[in-house]
């Protein structure tokens, strides 16, 4: 009994030997550690993105109830949003040592949506407060260590226009805008010139592949959304001060429709 312990020993012994010098084995199982790493470290960025995604969301629903431009955003909703805002940074800081340098090529599809619903919410926020666009730079700035592209921002900024659409048709049925107003609305003025420059947007060279698609649909959607406030003020050129009590913009028909009775 005691000779067959003593080569079974020598046996395991050998052949962890054998496994030890076998420098195949030893790159198959350097790969395996690096795959293991990198779909843990994916799935980190893909939990983030969406936490990220849905506090931003919660920001921009609370941006919907202001009522007015250029102004100070009421206090009950600045302190809402501002324990967002923190949650969101230390989401994105959880996972800024798995951007870094190549990585955050590599993971840039896992943590775009994030990206851009964020610059969605901070962009819509810096237009009710300044009725001017933020910048790629002025974005890059508040999310230090994390690589924001210019198609994020691009995708971000096309999402913003519905948040515009959105706030400029709740402003045009609280019956508090005269005809006057409704021609010259900023908010309409402002989203003719996003759509004017977007239109006039060429995608080329390493842009095309990854955005081509995506811009495809946000062009048709921001359309859609500038000529949602067209027909809004339209309606109230037209109906005036005729509009009967609980009116609103019906936006229901085709977008060259006009409401007229």
């Amino acid at each position: 009994m005691g000779t067959k312990r003593s080569w079974e020993g020598q046996a395991v012994v050998k052949m962890a030997s054998s496994e030890s010098a076998n420098p195949t084995l030893s790159i198959f199982e350097n790969f395996r550690d690096e795959l293991d790493e990198h779909h843990d470290r994916r799935e980190r960025v893909i939990k983030a993105s969406r936490d990220i995604t849905a506090l931003s969301k919660k920001i921009i629903f609370a941006l919907q109830r202001v009522r007015a431009t250029k102004q100070p955003i009421p206090q009950n909703i600045t302190q809402e949003n501002d324990t967002r805002l923190e949650q969101i940074h230390k989401h994105f800081a959880s996972i800024a040592a798995d951007l870094v340098g190549i990585k955050s090529w590599r993971y840039q599809r896992q943590i775009s949506g994030g990206v851009q619903e964020f610059i969605e919410a901070i962009s819509f926020d810096h237009y009710l407060r300044t009725e001017t666009l933020i910048t790629h730079a002025e974005v890059s700035e508040k999310l230090p260590g994390i690589l924001v592209t210019e198609e994020d921002y691009l995708m971000g900024i096309f999402d913003l226009t519905g948040e515009m659409m959105r706030f400029a048709v709740t402003a045009l049925s609280s019956g508090k805008v005269t005809p006057t107003d409704a021609a010259k609305a900023g908010v309409l003025v402002d989203l003719r010139a996003i759509r004017a420059r977007c239109e006039a947007l060429s995608v080329s060279g390493r842009h095309r592949a990854s955005m081509y698609k995506d811009l495809s649909k946000k062009k048709e959607v921001m359309q859609g959304s500038v000529e949602k406030v067209e027909r809004a003020a339209y309606g109230i050129l037209v109906r005036g001060s005729e509009r009967p009590s609980g009116w609103t913009p019906d936006l229901s028909g085709p977008a060259m429709e006009v409401e007229t009775h």
